[in-house]
C-alpha cells in the first residue's frame, strides 16, 4: 500500500472559511462511557483471567461429534452430553431461534468455548463478573472472537441476551468453519516455539488444508489475551493482539440501586447547574436549520456556541460515575433505562507502523495517533453516523459514515487487520508504541465484543476474507460510471431543459441529471411539485430518448401530514421508529418541518418502503429515474447532535444506541432493493447514491463524501478521504466536484474536473446560493 502515500504526503491542507460549530458534537471527554475508559480510567475494575476448567473444544470439520473438554480422556458415553452443554450454553439447545439463549447470533458453531472471570479486587458491579467466550476458527485464515455476558444463569438484567446484528450485516453463507482445527492445551511443548511460560498458556491451530501451515491462535489464561500468528513464521511473532494491554472492558447490565440514583440526581444537578448560566429567555420557535441551530419567529436565528474541549479531566486512578443511568448533552437527555453497558479492548499490530481504515473522517488516509506523548491528535477517532454542517478537516470527529476496520500494513507481518463489530457509538484511540508499533483502543458504548481477525497477509487476501463477511460490490450500472450534474435545485422542467440543452450546444459529455429536495411537492418524498414539474413522465423521457438518466432525491424523513399517503400508510401499518416508551410515533424536524421516521431494522418496513418506487405507487417514475438517499444518519434538526435521541425504540423495542451506524446502510440497502423489485425479472441495475453507510454498504451503491466546499483544501482532502473509504471496501465513491458550498473559480473547477474524472463516482454538486 506504499501508493497510498503519493497522496496524502502532499502538504498541510490550507486555512478554510466555514467552520463547524462544535457546540452540537460531542467529545470524548463530553461522553461517560469514553471519559470512564480511556488511557487508565477504570482499568482497576478489569482483569480477566481465563478459566481453564470451563474450556470445551470440537473439532470443526466434525460438527456431530462431542466437544472435548479438559478431560480429553474422559469415556465415549460421556461425550454427547457435553456436545449438549456445549449446544446450551451457545445456542440455548434448540434450533428454534426464539429458544436459543442468544437469538441473533449468526454463523458456525464455536471451535472453542470458555469463560473468562473478572478478577479485580472491586468491580464496577460489585461482585463476581463471568463472561462467555467463544472462539470460532474460520475458513481462508478467519478468526472470530466474541465475548458475551452469561446469558440466563439466572433471573437478573443479563437474563436476555445483548441484541446484535448478524442478520442485517454479515454474509452468512459465505462465512465457513476451517477444515482442521487442534487445541494445544497448556503445558504442551509445542507452546515453547512463542512463549516461555508454557502453563499460563493454550493454543488453537487451525487451516483448510490438513498438513500444511494455517493459523495459530495463542490464548494467554491470566490476565487474558489472544495473540494470531502465522504458523509458517510463528518465530516472527504475532500479527495482531487483543488484550496484551489489559484494556479490556465489559460493563455487566446491573440493576438500579438507591445508591446509583443518588449519583444519577447529583450529576442532573451538576450538569443543569453548569449550563444554567449561559440560558437566555426562550423565544417562539419555528423551525430548524441543517446546522441544528433554531429558527425563531422574530426571524433571528439561535446563537452558536463556545464549549469547553476538556469538560471534565481525570487522573488516571479516578473512577469517574457522572452519566453511568442519566446523561445531558445541551438541551438533550439520554434516560439509560439500562444503565453503563459500554464494552471496549485493545487490538495492536506488532511491527507496524502504518494503520489505515476507520472511515469516515477528514483526515490523512493513514491513522495519526490521538494519545500518549507527541500525540497527532487530541481526541479519539469516532464513529457515530451524523450530519455535520461545514465540516472541519484534519480532525477525528465523526462524520456521515462508520466502517469500523482497521487494515495495518507493514514490511515485517505484510497486511492484516480487524473487523471491530459493533454499530453502537465507538472511539478508536491510535498508540505508537516504543517498540514500532500501533496499538487501537476501542471503546464501544453497548454491545458486545465482536471481533474478526484477518491475517491477510496480502491486500487482495485481506480483501477476499473480508468480502467473506460483509459481501462484495456488485457491477454497477454502466452510466453510473459517467458524469452527473447536480444542483440543489434545478427550479422547473424548463431548467432541465435548459441545463440539458447546454450540454448538448457545448458538446459536453454527461449521463445523469438530478434533481434536489425542491422537486417535490412540500419535500413529501415520491411526489412532484405540479406546478414546477407538471409533465415528469414526459421530462425523463425526453432525456431518456438522448440517452440521459434522471436522479430523484428520496430522504428517510416522512412529512406528518395525514392528507400525505406515505404518511398514513406507514402510521396505519405501525412502521415508524417509536418514542423511549416504546408507542408514540417518534416526531422530529427535517427539511418538511415536523416529520416521523421509518424503522429500517425492520424487514416489513424495509419491503413497504422498496414497494414504494413501483411505477404504480411512485407516480412519473420511468425505468430511467434513479434514487438519492441523503440525510440518513439519520437527520434530525432538533436532536441531539443533529440525530436522533439515543433511548428512542425500534419495532423490536431495541433502543436507538444499538443500532444508530445501521440505519444509512439499510435505508439504502431498502431502496435497492425497490429499485430492482420494479423491474422483477429484467436485467436491470439499481443505482443509489447515499451518504451513510455503515459495513458492508459496499453491496447497495455509491457513497459521496457529503457537503463539502469550494475550497482547495477540500480538493486536497478529497483523495485521502477516497482512499479511506476504499479501505473500508467501499470502492463506488466519489465528493463533490466543485464544492458543494461556496463558489468556485474557474481553476479549482478544472482542477477538481479533471481529479474527478478518475474517481469511480464523478458528480459536480452546489448549494442554491452558489453561482451558477
Amino acid at each position: 500500500m506504499k501508493w497510498i502515500s503519493v497522496f496524502f504526503l502532499t502538504g498541510c491542507l490550507t486555512s478554510r472559511g466555514f467552520a463547524v460549530d462544535q457546540s452540537k458534537f460531542r467529545t470524548c471527554g463530553e461522553t461517560s462511557f469514553c471519559r470512564r475508559h480511556r488511557g487508565e480510567h477504570s482499568a482497576a475494575l478489569y482483569k480477566y483471567h481465563l478459566d481453564k476448567e470451563s474450556i470445551h473444544f470440537h473439532l470443526p470439520a466434525e460438527a456431530n461429534d462431542p466437544p472435548i473438554g479438559a478431560a480429553e480422556a474422559a469415556a465415549k458415553e460421556k461425550s454427547n452430553g457435553l456436545w449438549k452443554s456445549l449446544q446450551e450454553r451457545i445456542l440455548g439447545g434448540s434450533d428454534d431461534s426464539e429458544g436459543k439463549k442468544d437469538p441473533y447470533y449468526r454463523g458456525t458453531v464455536p471451535t472453542l468455548t470458555g469463560t473468562l472471570v473478572n478478577t479485580a479486587a472491586k468491580t464496577s458491579t460489585g461482585h463476581k463478573e463471568r463472561l462467555e467466550l467463544s472462539v470460532y476458527a474460520l475458513s481462508d485464515g478467519l478468526l472470530r472472537l466474541r465475548i458475551t455476558e452469561v446469558y440466563q444463569e439466572h433471573a437478573g438484567p443479563h437474563e436476555k441476551a445483548r441484541v446484535t446484528y448478524d442478520e442485517l450485516v454479515l454474509s452468512t453463507d459465505t462465512i465457513s468453519p476451517a477444515e482442521h482445527a487442534k487445541w494445544i492445551q497448556p503445558g504442551n511443548s509445542y507452546l515453547s516455539q512463542v512463549v516461555p511460560d508454557t502453563e499460563n498458556y493454550m493454543g488453537l491451530q487451525y487451516g483448510d488444508k490438513e498438513g500444511e501451515s494455517g493459523m495459530f491462535l495463542l490464548l494467554r489464561i491470566d490476565s487474558f489475551a489472544a495473540f494470531l500468528y502465522r504458523e509458517d513464521s510463528l518465530s516472527d511473532g504475532p500479527i495482531t493482539t487483543f488484550g496484551e494491554r489489559q484494556m479490556t472492558h465489559f460493563e455487566i447490565r446491573r440493576s438500579k440501586t438507591a445508591e446509583q440514583n443518588s449519583d444519577s440526581a447529583e450529576d442532573e444537578k451538576s450538569e443543569d447547574e453548569a449550563k444554567g448560566e449561559d440560558e437566555k429567555p426562550e423565544k417562539e420557535i419555528v423551525g430548524y436549520w441543517e446546522d441544528g441551530l433554531a429558527i425563531y419567529a422574530d426571524g433571528t436565528r439561535e446563537e452558536r456556541k463556545t464549549v469547553d474541549q476538556d469538560h471534565r479531566k481525570l487522573s488516571e486512578l479516578d473512577l469517574d460515575r457522572e452519566g453511568l443511568w442519566e446523561e445531558s448533552f445541551g438541551s438533550h437527555k439520554d434516560s439509560k433505562p439500562y444503565g453503563p453497558m459500554s464494552v471496549g479492548g485493545d487490538i495492536s499490530f506488532p511491527g507496524s507502523s502504518f494503520l489505515y481504515g476507520l472511515p469516515e473522517h477528514a483526515s490523512a488516509t493513514a491513522l495519526k495517533t490521538t494519545i500518549g506523548e507527541n500525540s497527532e491528535y487530541d481526541h479519539p477517532y469516532r464513529l457515530y453516523n451524523l450530519d455535520v454542517f461545514e465540516y472541519d478537516l484534519d480532525v477525528p470527529m465523526a462524520l456521515y459514515g462508520a466502517v469500523p476496520l482497521v487494515v495495518s500494513q507493514s514490511a515485517k507481518t505484510g497486511t492484516s487487520g480487524v473487523f471491530w463489530f459493533n454499530p453502537s457509538e465507538t472511539f478508536i484511540d491510535v498508540l505508537a508504541n516504543t517498540e514500532g508499533s500501533k496499538t487501537t483502543h476501542w471503546i464501544s458504548e453497548s454491545g458486545i465484543i465482536d471481533l474478526f481477525f484477518l491475517p491477510g497477509p496480502s491486500p487482495r487476501k485481506l480483501y477476499h476474507q473480508y468480502a467473506l463477511l460483509t459481501g462484495t460490490a456488485p457491477q454497477p450500472p454502466m452510466f453510473s460510471l459517467g458524469y452527473h450534474q447536480c444542483r440543489w435545485n434545478y427550479k422547473d422542467e424548463q431548467d432541465v431543459y435548459q441545463v440539458h440543452g447546454k450540454f448538448e450546444e457545448l458538446d459536453y459529455p454527461y449521463d445523469v441529471l438530478w434533481l434536489d429536495i425542491e422537486h417535490t411537492d412540500g419535500k413529501r418524498y415520491f411526489t412532484w411539485d405540479k406546478n414546477l414539474f407538471p409533465h415528469p413522465q414526459e421530462m425523463l423521457e425526453k432525456l431518456w430518448s438522448q440517452g440521459r438518466r434522471m436522479v430523484t432525491i428520496v430522504d428517510p424523513h416522512v412529512k406528518r401530514d395525514d392528507h400525505y399517503y406515505i404518511h398514513k400508510e406507514a402510521t396505519a401499518l405501525g412502521l415508524y421508529v417509536k418514542e423511549k416508551d416504546g408507542k408514540k410515533d417518534y416526531d422530529g424536524w427535517c427539511w418538511p418541518g415536523s416529520s416521523s421516521y421509518l424503522d429500517f431494522t425492520n424487514e416489513k418496513a424495509r419491503n413497504w418502503w422498496g414497494d414504494q418506487f413501483g411505477y404504480d405507487r411512485y407516480k412519473g417514475s420511468t425505468p430511467s429515474l434513479f434514487t438519492w438517499n441523503d440525510m440518513n444518519e439519520p437527520s434530525v434538526f432538533n436532536g441531539p447532535e443533529v440525530s436522533m435521541q439515543k433511548d428512542l425504540r425500534n419495532l423490536n423495542g431495541e433502543e436507538h444506541r444499538e443500532w444508530h451506524n445501521l440505519y444509512g446502510m439499510l435505508f439504502q440497502r431498502s431502496t435497492a432493493e425497490g429499485l430492482t423489485r420494479r423491474n422483477l425479472g429484467e436485467n436491470e441495475r439499481p443505482f443509489v447514491l447515499s451518504r451513510s453507510f455503515f459495513a458492508g454498504s459496499q453491496k447497495y451503491g455509491a457513497i459521496w463524501t457529503g457537503d463539502n466546499a469550494a475550497e482547495w483544501s477540500h480538493l486536497e482532502i478529497a483523495v485521502p478521504m477516497l482512499l479511506s473509504l476504499n479501505v473500508g471496501a467501499l470502492s463506488f465513491v466519489g465528493a463533490d466536484v466543485g464544492g458543494f458550498f461556496g463558489n468556485t473559480d474557474a481553476e479549482l473547477m478544472t482542477r477538481w474536473m479533471q481529479a474527478g474524472a478518475y474517481t469511480p463516482f464523478f458528480r459536480g454538486h452546489a448549494h442554491h446560493d452558489a453561482k451558477r
